[in-house]
């Protein structure tokens, strides 16, 4: 007991030293200056909270959850009713009570030998992602007709979408085929440029010039692949992170093209059969409002948004899906676990490497496009290697090579800021502190079961 008592302290004791420059103390505007407001009462009770977090975590590893277990869930109860000092500590509090008397209760399945069933439950759920993902499809079908869906709730689905289906592309580079490219948002920049500057030299509609900037990036990625993919491993993923900056340089310096820095404005939006979502539509297009007879309403070119990326996203991850299931898919993922064995098999490791960055450029280029569209304002600053390190932190930290997984995580690392976005300088605090915990308990990924692309059943001969 006295060993896990220090063992709280000095957790407690660190907590409490970290977070007393980021959470203590706050610099504020005032009449004579900058002054300092000091929140030590926050950072105080956090230690608090960690103490007794960590102390009751060692005494389930010695084997007292029976006792802990109620003890944990009592106080996550009770803490909604203690006075805190701010509103995060009460979540955290209670979100850590729970947490903990779940934490215990696991404990005590698996010292009686009955934990088994929950694995059982749980490799179920693996195997009926099929009917998972089709409810979860009709959800996100009639979610904008949900009493909950406001404006500020579709332009985060909006942005959860978006990202889903850039992880879906690099994906494909790096979950099926191995490679590690730490360029991608080049494509992705790539993509969002070359539809502003169709529409803006050449008068080209959304839905002639999507296909184009798919197509410009794919052919970008195919000419790029041949003197890259000859490398292999950290000088593949540096040289793919110096192509990113190349791109980005190129846009700020190429004023004459990019507009530099300043970026381009205007962006044309995207109509349903010519009827423009604007309360004034442009010369020979008609408003929607009109059209159909109903009042004018701003949700209407958010909806219409919502169900392009969404058509966009269902269309990636099938594509992804698919090609998993064919030769070349499963030629990726030979490649990826032993590149010499799939050489000996005959197996051309040029061409499906070509392949695989060519289609994951090419859905970069769709997802920029719709970017462009959307924001109707793009500029270098966009496509940072921020961008790709995000889309890259989702597909491991949904399990690289698995496609749920990968929707779980981009609604975590996407949605979970927003969700704490009125806890104010705690929010990014929050975010990294639930990115720690899925790195302890999920190490290989929230999703680290796929199905094999190929079974092997035994074959019985009656003579």
């Amino acid at each position: 007991m006295t060993a896990r008592f220090k063992d709280a302290f000095l957790a407690a004791f660190i907590a409490f030293v970290l977070a007393l420059p980021l959470a203590g103390v706050r610099t504020m505007d005032g009449i004579e200056g900058l002054t300092l407001e000091w929140h030590l009462a926050d950072v105080g009770i956090a230690a608090l909270l960690i103490f007794l977090g960590r102390l009751l975590l060692g005494l389930i590893d010695d084997g007292y959850g029976a006792y802990v277990a109620p003890l944990a869930f009592l106080s996550g109860i009770v803490s909604v009713l203690l006075p805190m000092p701010s509103h995060f500590l009460k979540v955290v509090a209670v979100l850590g009570g729970l947490v903990i008397a779940g934490r215990a209760v696991i404990a005590l399945f698996r010292h009686s030998g009955k934990f088994s069933g929950v694995s059982v439950k749980f490799n179920g759920f693996s195997k009926n992602l099929t009917a998972i993902s089709a409810i979860l499809l009709i959800f996100m079908l009639i979610l904008p007709f949900m009493p909950f869906a406001s404006r500020y709730a579709m332009d985060v689905a909006i942005m959860v979408l978006t990202y889903i289906m850039l992880a879906w592309g690099l994906n494909i580079t790096v979950g099926f085929a191995g490679l590690l490219d730490l360029g991608y948002v080049g494509f992705y920049a790539l993509g969002a440029y070359s539809y502003a500057l169709l529409a803006q030299f050449g008068d080209i509609g959304f839905w002639m010039a999507l296909p184009l900037a798919g197509l410009i990036t794919a052919v970008t990625g195919f000419f790029l692949g041949f003197p890259v993919l000859r490398l292999r491993g950290d000088y593949f993923a540096i040289v793919t992170l110096g192509f990113g900056e190349i791109v980005r340089l190129v846009l700020i310096n190429w004023t004459t093209l990019t507009n530099g820095p300043n970026g381009i404005s205007g962006v044309p939006r995207p109509t349903l059969f010519g009827l423009d979502f604007a309360r004034e539509p442009a010369a020979g297009q008609t408003a929607f409002n009109d059209f159909f007879g109903v009042a004018f309403d701003p949700m209407q070119r958010v909806i219409f948004f919502y169900y392009i990326i969404l058509a966009l996203a269902v269309f990636t991850g099938l594509l992804s899906s698919r090609l998993r299931r064919l030769p070349l898919g499963r030629a990726w993922e030979a490649f990826r676990e032993n590149e010499i064995a799939c050489a000996a098999l005959g197996i051309n490791r040029t061409r499906i490497k070509l392949a695989a960055y060519s289609l994951g450029a090419m859905i970069a280029g769709l997802a920029g496009a719709f970017f462009a569209t959307r924001q109707g304002f793009i500029s270098p600053e966009s496509f940072t290697f921020t961008e790709t390190a995000t889309i890259l932190a989702i597909v491991i930290l949904g399990g690289v090579g698995h496609p749920f997984g990968i929707v779980l995580a981009a609604v975590f690392i996407i949605g979970m800021p927003e969700l704490f976005r009125e806890l104010e300088q705690y929010r990014m605090l929050a975010f990294g502190a639930g990115m720690v915990l899925i790195m302890i308990w999920r190490p290989g990924g929230l999703m680290t079961v796929r199905e094999p692309t190929v079974r092997l059943q035994s074959v019985t001969t009656k003579i």
